[in-house]
């Protein structure tokens, strides 16, 4: 299958909107590549695995975003679109552009291909440990193992969101519980849950290439019987309450949630919010406590917070 992949160079200023963007323009995966990243893992010899050489000789001082467009017959109007907004459209506050727009054909075996070598087994928290399904791993004792081939739908559980979101699911889950994935991705966070205990898990992403790619983890990891993944809207595709939310999307996507999370929660139940920027947090907060939950805990990792809260 052929992709496009859109790579956008910004400033690290406007990497929040530029996601924000793109988001709304409908992609459901961004690799983010920055350089103050890299730096922090040179501090680190054991983590040089997962940094491509080529990151390290980069000089951009500012942000590379890609994207990942299937070749369909959408995709010029959306090229268009993303041209619109990030290279031709001024931003209001600065009068200049967000960025400069690159187009580079990507085959899927090539792309898979090219960042296998980078992606090794990562222990998460206690006992979990997400492995590549190329990888030999040698499981210790009371280790969870999570088989993973994220496609082109991404989620490698390697990035701080879902680091975060994992180490919540070990705290918070219990036996019996019902768990719903919002924004599922690759399924990493819907197959945790489940090999955490949970009776059953129900994902949900608007994207058929992550609906795809969760199935064939979800069997990859022998946990159909608990785990199933639907198309669509969290509003209109479920009706089910859950004893645990997970969310690792955006700040605005929660606080959209936020508003009718009671209809999906158990008055007690979890909600684990994830994938939110340093400058949201107060925002998504009180946005919460606004509709009766109470924050447990705030959790940070880098750039981002987790927030886990309770409907009461």
């Amino acid at each position: 299958m052929k992709w496009v992949e859109v790579q956008i160079k910004t400033t690290t200023e406007a990497e929040e909107l530029v996601t924000n963007i793109m988001y709304e323009l409908g992609v459901t995966g961004l690799a983010i590549e920055d350089p103050k990243d890299v730096l922090a893992f040179q501090q680190s010899e054991e983590d040089w695995d997962y940094i491509d050489p080529e990151l390290i000789k980069q000089d951009y001082e500012g942000v590379i975003i890609k994207a990942y467009f299937p070749e369909d017959e959408n995709l010029l109007d959306k090229i268009e679109l993303v041209r619109d907004n990030i290279e031709r459209i001024p931003y209001n506050e600065t009068g200049k552009s967000l960025g400069d727009v690159t187009l580079t054909e990507v085959y899927e075996k090539d792309w898979a291909e090219a960042w296998k070598k980078y992606y090794k087994p990562t222990k998460i928290g206690e006992k979990v440990v997400i492995k590549p399904t190329w990888e030999e791993y040698e499981k210790k004792e009371g280790e969870i193992i999570i088989e993973l081939d994220p496609g082109m739908a991404f989620g490698t559980g390697t990035h701080e969101t879902t680091i975060m979101c994992i180490e919540a699911l070990e705290s918070y889950v219990k036996n019996e519980y019902m768990v719903l994935d919002i924004g599922c991705g690759s399924g990493i966070l819907s197959i945790a849950a489940a090999k955490l205990g949970a009776k059953k898990v129900i994902g949900v992403d608007l994207d058929q290439m992550s609906i795809k790619i969760s199935n064939e983890n979800i069997r990859l990891n022998k946990v159909e019987d608990s785990v199933e993944v639907r198309l669509g809207n969290l509003f209109d595709v479920v009706r089910e309450k859950a004893n645990i939310i997970v969310s690792n999307i955006i700040a605005e996507v929660i606080i959209d949630m936020i508003d009718h999370i009671d209809n999906y929660l158990y008055t007690g139940g979890i909600f684990i919010a994830s994938g939110i920027i340093l400058e949201k947090v107060d925002k998504v907060k009180d946005r919460l406590i606004e509709n009766g939950l109470k924050v447990l805990e705030i959790k940070y990792m880098g750039e981002w917070a987790l927030i886990v809260c309770t409907l009461e």
